[in-house]
């Protein structure tokens, strides 16, 4: 008996000791937060309407059947009609991520990231800087059949006692060769904090 009682106070005091513990920077303890967690600091935009957002877009838009034999896309930065910075690049990043996992559709680069390929298709063919036989060829960049572009918007209410903001993401599929809108969905969040 004293045997398996000193076993169980032995494996109790290496556990304790072995506990992890959050690290301390000056007087604040930092820890690991469940990024899956809901945020509720503030009625702002943050990550949990990011991921819903999403999460969302990535789902209508995957199983609406449009982008069958995995075509080219073309993802536009969506437009920030909120009162508040949001880092829109940070949704459609998101969104493409979750849609090149589905293996639903292919990326060309997008209207910001076209300048870069641009120099370095510059800086290997007029460089010589490269072997000839690796160098990558002009004219062979795959155009988008589709272009992705969206939209955030906000109403915002308050009173004495209430703020309410009411959240508005809109996301459309375009063909880019006949210009018609092939697919199209929203999500709408609203957050409401009691002063």
């Amino acid at each position: 008996m004293f045997a398996r009682f000193s076993f169980i106070a032995v494996i109790a005091l290496l556990a304790s000791g072995c506990a992890n513990t959050s690290p301390t920077l000056g007087n604040k303890n930092i820890s690991y937060g469940n990024t899956k967690a809901v945020e509720t600091v503030t009625n702002e935009f943050g990550s949990t309407d990011l991921q819903m957002i999403a999460e969302s877009m990535t789902r209508s838009l995957a199983q609406s059947g449009i982008l069958q034999g995995r075509p080219v896309v073309q993802v536009y930065d969506v437009k920030n009609k909120t009162s508040e910075y949001i880092d829109t690049r940070e949704i459609t990043t998101s969104i493409k991520t979750q849609l090149m996992k589905t293996g639903t559709a292919r990326f060309a680069s997008d209207n910001t990231q076209m300048q870069s390929q641009v120099d370095q298709l510059k800086l290997q063919n007029q460089s010589g800087l490269y072997k000839k036989s690796t160098v990558a060829k002009t004219g062979n960049m795959i155009a988008a059949q589709y272009r992705l572009e969206g939209s955030i918007s906000s109403i915002v209410k308050r009173s004495a006692d209430y703020k309410d903001v009411f959240y508005k993401f809109s996301l459309q599929l375009i063909d880019v060769e006949s210009g018609l809108a092939e697919w199209m969905d929203e999500k709408e969040i609203r957050k409401t904090t009691e002063r």
